[in-house]
């Protein structure tokens, strides 16, 4: 938990400008540097942020709520799912209109609110799908 702490203070710590000669425009490069991706944390910092959405009720993922309309594509994705039968970060339910809850999803072909892609391994989300009561786990 100390880590995800950690993560989650450091872009607000290299954002404090510790040199006078520099201007807070110079530091924003270095924000962006020392911000992780979610794909750069350990197993453990996984579970650890999984655990924190669970108990928050946060229904997000990198800033992309887990709600709305869905693309699916075979690169450059914003998450990346696997789908299981048993233990899922989220249940979906597949709609054709109105995805505004959390785990309501609706297939679209172009203006998506966020691209997936479906993997067998090293998942972002494991998904599984469900005809009712969809939501993060």
């Amino acid at each position: 938990m100390n880590k995800l702490v950690l993560i989650l203070t450091l872009p607000m710590i290299s954002m404090l400008d510790f040199n006078a000669n520099k201007t807070l425009q110079s530091s924003k490069p270095a924000m962006e540097e020392a911000s992780l991706a979610f794909a750069d944390l350990s197993e453990v910092e996984k579970t650890e942020f999984i655990e924190h959405v669970i108990a928050t009720g946060d229904c997000s993922w990198e800033g992309f709520e887990l709600y709305g309309k869905v693309q699916f594509v075979t690169s450059f994705p914003d998450i990346k799912i696997q789908y299981v039968t048993s233990f899922p970060d989220i249940k979906v339910q597949w709609v054709t209109s109105f995805p505004d809850q959390c785990g309501k999803w609706q297939e679209v072909t172009s203006f998506p609110d966020f691209k997936v892609q479906v993997v067998t391994s090293f998942p972002d989300l494991k998904v599984q799908e469900v005809s009712s009561f969809p939501g993060m786990n």
